[in-house]
């Protein structure tokens, strides 16, 4: 088995427009995919939603850039880690994401395991 990160991208529900309504039914369809990987057996290590605020520290004088969700091409809103036992049954997951028809993507990347 090996553990594999499922990344959501796409713009923040608010960034969309949607209303308390909407982002209320956009969350039962999350729930209710969480429930079936759940009951489907797979084992989910972690996951969470993340907030739209976003900081980033780079080169090597550390500059600092804050940016929130309208402001950034792409958003990460969250992920989850699965234990899986390939790539293709992390794709076979991945097919039920909710969000696709808001045009969010979902990136897979396993996760490396070194020995040491």
């Amino acid at each position: 088995m090996k553990d594999f990160m499922l990344i959501f991208k796409g713009k923040s529900y608010e960034a969309l427009g949607l209303t308390p309504e909407q982002i209320e039914q956009r969350m039962g369809k999350w729930f209710a995919w969480h429930q079936k990987m759940e009951t489907d057996g797979v084992r989910i290590k972690s996951g969470d939603a993340l907030h739209d605020h976003t900081r980033t520290m780079a080169g090597t004088d550390r500059t600092r850039t804050d940016v929130t969700s309208p402001e950034t091409k792409e958003l990460i809103g969250g992920y989850y880690i699965l234990t899986l036992n390939d790539m293709e049954e992390a794709s076979k997951i991945a097919e039920n994401f909710p969000d696709y028809d808001l045009g969010s993507v979902v990136e897979i990347r396993e996760i490396m395991v070194y020995d040491v």
